[in-house]
């Protein structure tokens, strides 16, 4: 199992970090004033992120299995460690913002030239791939980036909880199943219920106020630049976020257990 584990934690980094590397895809957008081509881009996100999760998903699954045929085996330890995971591909993509939106900057220019993703991967060259390292930035970080553009506490929190949500939402449900063997199947799919409320939270009160936040900055020259600390708030209260799934996941599997129970 703990070769499982191993896999399913470099799973879980990868899925986090490419998922909040998407900051990165947008705040390039908005430096080249190409928001649309930057949000085409953001379908690799989603590919490698999908991906990621495909292989995780089934392979987390298993400890629920293995716990039942063996009373000893430490689930809870091996879903915390697994959240973890999570926190650690946070903080990676936070590391790695300042190299990605240069990146991602060239990508988007090169994909203009290239008019479509199939063309711009196969124009790649072995010269471009070893350049990537002129890329390169020290990440930076300071509290007082929590004060550009105003940024509402409340977004904050909300990002925080939903990121906590999402996080623990397919967990939640294996170990609820795990709780409930006479409701496992039912529990085992019941992930939707801690996550639908995730996406009710980031569809009314976070897209649309971030939204208003990166046009203010794609309009006005003088908050271009500082958007980018936006999004590092951003992302940081999303490691916030994976932090509290360690604290939410118990109570999260007994609540999708109660609501399962009422089906």
């Amino acid at each position: 199992m703990l070769n499982h584990l191993i896999v399913v934690f470099v799973l879980t980094l990868i899925i986090h970090t490419a998922e909040t590397l998407s900051y990165a895809i947008r705040f390039a957008g908005v430096r080249l004033n190409k928001i649309a081509v930057a949000l085409s881009l953001t379908g690799i996100i989603v590919l490698v992120s999908r991906t990621a999760n495909m292989l995780q998903a089934p392979l987390t699954a298993t400890f629920v299995d293995h716990a039942r045929n063996q009373s000893d085996f430490p689930l809870i330890d091996y879903m915390r460690v697994i959240l973890f995971a999570a926190s650690i591909g946070t903080i990676c993509a936070i590391a790695l913002f300042p190299s990605f939106v240069n990146l991602f900057s060239r990508i988007i220019a090169k994909l203009e030239v290239a008019g479509s993703i199939p063309r711009l991967i196969t124009g790649v060259t072995i010269g471009q791939l070893i350049n990537t390292k002129y890329y390169l930035r020290k990440p930076a970080f300071s509290f007082y980036y929590f004060r550009y553009l105003g940024i509402p506490k409340r977004l904050i929190v909300m990002n925080v909880f939903v990121t906590a949500f999402y996080t623990v939402g397919v967990m939640a449900s294996l170990y609820s199943a795990f709780l409930l063997p006479a409701y496992s199947t039912t529990a085992s799919q019941a992930s939707g219920i801690i996550n639908g409320l995730a996406t009710i939270m980031l569809t009314i009160f976070i897209d649309p106020q971030l939204g208003l936040i990166t046009d203010k900055a794609l309009h006005h020259e003088q908050y271009r630049t500082q958007l980018g600390k936006v999004y590092v708030v951003m992302m940081t209260s999303r490691f916030l976020g994976t932090l509290l799934g360690q604290f939410i996941l118990i109570p999260a599997a007994y609540f999708i257990g109660m609501v399962v129970k009422l089906l």
